[in-house]
């Protein structure tokens, strides 16, 4: 069982790669037509180039970014304290964009949302792994 949720925790920080990469490439290259966007409310300027684009300075998908290489990182090499830790910081930083956004910039990102269920997915896989009571790492 501990193989398939570390398969698994892979497959999903892959996808969380992927979707970091292009809200990235996104911000950087602001391109008149985004994929993301569908309407004033459900788009994804709020990270592209709205409120929540700069976190402390720094491109907001690079932390995504980050998070998802090192769960990444910690799945391949079944280090499940660092999964379960780089898990529960991404939670809360998922959460607290997607509150951001949805209760004060009144919007929805596709993309974000996205990241909080891949996100919701990690944690809950880590937490799993973690219990397990075969691993020792």
């Amino acid at each position: 069982m501990l193989n398939k949720y570390y398969f698994w925790l892979k497959v999903l920080a892959l996808a969380g790669i992927v979707l970091a990469i292009y809200l990235l490439y996104e911000q950087a290259t602001l391109p008149a037509f985004t994929p993301c966007y569908v309407n004033s409310v459900v788009n994804c300027d709020a990270i592209i180039k709205g409120q929540v684009a700069k976190t402390f300075g720094i491109p907001t998908p690079i932390y995504g970014l980050v998070g998802y290489v090192l769960i990444l990182f910690a799945a391949t090499t079944r280090r499940a304290k660092l999964l379960f830790g780089t898990a529960t910081g991404g939670l809360i930083f998922c959460l607290t964009i997607g509150y951001i956004e949805l209760f004060q910039l009144h919007t929805v990102c596709p993309v974000c949302i996205t990241c909080q269920i891949l996100m919701i997915a990690v944690f809950t896989l880590s937490t799993l792994v973690l219990r397990h009571p075969t691993e020792t790492v």
